[in-house]
């Protein structure tokens, strides 16, 4: 059963980049310019989709390739001065604190005996440790993991409090305990400026299924746990002093907004039904379903529940392709006659989103029980799935975020990038360009690596392009964009 429902739509795999002839910046001095803006000392501020995270790590080749080092590179054609990046010792990805691992390597896809591809992390020992800190200042301020709270934090680069209010990775760089992040950009005067901050404000709590708790209301992000949704005042009103402390000494710059996020391959590549079942197993599995979906139809006949809720917590399974049964908190708590509540569950229907991580969850046994079947006798867990109420309360909150980032991009004039547009795109229907087609579908699609949250290299191009494209239009500049087709995607073992 696990083996039927790993990723097989990876099996048709077309990972070699492609080649074609690209257009290269004209290396002419004058030929480009950057129109309004000043490039000389450009900074960029944001969280792991800054830093250059891909494949569930950051790691050189990585940061190589992140957006805002790309377009450091673009503008050097116009301007643009010298772009130090905190890089990491290697292409391992991961963290040591002290010689202790505390964070990961990168993600590869590795094959089977049989051809079945999935994602593995690389079989190496991580080498950057955070005590090791970096020569500053540095250009690209992207902190993975980071909301936009954790930007004003001071003390976000203590390592005395990695693993509660620091950051491991600000530790690196960040020119005291005790400053913030905001604090350390603003030292280095930028005369230009690049923000996307936002996303982890609400993409923890999708990428943890709606474990956390919508904050709306509460305006201390002190009291707020790490998976839980920020307050959209808080947001705006981080967000407004972010951008009056940066545009304080006249720089210019570009903000992005927040893109859907229930859109990225880590929530559309597990298909609502993906357990495969014969017809004897199906039956077997329904008797032991039979005394609990008879007591919903009792409760609804009592009027404790709606016969629509009755329905919808029947569990049925079939000859084919099933949905899962999981534990669903926003059912009604129903009193069990033997003492207690009974189970909140029911089975997943297409308006569930599956993360990416139970495809190698689902199928599998407790304890080698073959009868205890996680997602079929053994529902899963609320951190599995996100349920059409949690999706509200995460759209709810980016809808907010989002018209702040566009507002107060247009009070400071400064360059706006519709992130989100961007996305959908490539979700739809893809976004071409000379040489491809980049799209979200997991490992084959090009735009995103295999953490199924971050670009590729490819993805970044793109995103860098957006930001060039913007920048040229607010500020009548002629800056170069690139081809994604240069850049790699995701790495094979």
């Amino acid at each position: 059963m696990k083996k039927n429902i790993k990723l097989l739509a990876l099996l048709a795999l077309g990972l070699a980049a492609c080649q074609p002839e690209f257009d290269k910046a004209v290396d002419e001095s004058g030929f480009y310019t950057s129109g309004d803006a000043d490039l000389t000392n450009y900074v960029a501020l944001g969280n792991s989709l800054t830093a250059g995270f891909a494949d569930g790590a950051l790691y050189i080749q990585g940061q190589e390739n992140s957006y805002p080092n790309i377009m450091a590179q673009q503008f050097s054609h116009a301007g643009g001065g010298e772009f130090t990046q905190p890089l990491m010792n290697d292409n391992f990805g991961g963290l040591l604190a002290g010689g202790t691992k505390i964070a990961d390597t990168r993600r590869i896809l590795e094959f089977d005996a049989e051809g079945n591809p999935s994602p593995v992390n690389l079989d190496e020992e991580p080498t950057t440790d955070i005590t090791n800190a970096v020569e500053g200042p540095v250009n690209n301020m992207g902190v993975p993991g980071a909301k936009i709270y954790h930007l004003v934090a001071e003390g976000y680069g203590d390592i005395s409090g990695v693993g509660d209010t620091a950051n491991p990775y600000f530790v690196r760089f960040a020119s005291s305990a005790g400053t913030s992040v905001i604090a350390d950009a603003v030292a280095q005067s930028p005369t230009f400026f690049t923000l996307w901050i936002g996303n982890n404000d609400i993409l923890s709590y999708a990428t943890s299924g709606g474990v956390g708790v919508d904050q709306t209301g509460n305006i201390n992000p002190a009291t707020y746990g790490s998976n839980d949704i920020t307050d959209p005042n808080v947001f705006a009103s981080i967000y407004s002093d972010l951008l009056s402390a940066l545009t304080e000494n006249g720089a210019g710059g570009a903000v992005a907004n927040i893109p859907d996020i229930t859109s990225i391959p880590y929530f559309t590549t597990v298909p609502y039904a993906p357990v495969p079942m014969d017809a004897a197993t199906a039956a077997q599995v329904n008797s032991g379903y039979e005394d609990y979906n008879n007591a919903m139809l009792l409760y609804a006949g009592a009027g404790l529940i709606t016969q629509e809720e009755a329905q919808k917590r029947q569990i049925s399974f079939q000859e084919g392709q099933n949905p899962v049964v999981i534990v669903d908190e926003d059912l009604t708590a129903l009193p069990n006659p033997q003492g207690g509540e009974l189970p909140k569950i029911r089975q997943t229907t297409q308006e569930d989103l599956i993360v990416l991580l139970a495809s190698s969850f689902i199928g599998t046994t407790v304890g080698g029980d073959d009868s205890q079947v996680n997602g079929v006798s053994v529902p899963l867990e609320d951190r599995w799935v996100l349920t059409p109420e949690e999706q509200l309360l995460a759209t709810n909150a980016q809808t907010s975020y989002n018209a702040t980032i566009e507002a107060l991009a247009s009070q400071y004039e400064l360059a706006f990038i519709d992130a989100k547009s961007m996305l959908a795109q490539a979700a739809e229907t893809g976004i071409p360009y000379d040489g491809g087609m980049l799209t979200s579908t997991y490992a084959t699609g090009g735009a995103f690596s295999l953490d199924g949250v971050h670009p590729t290299a490819k993805g970044y191009a793109l995103v860098a392009n957006a930001f060039i494209a913007a920048i040229n239009e607010t500020y009548s500049a002629t800056i170069p964009e690139v081809n994604p087709g240069t850049y790699p995607d995701v790495f094979v073992k």
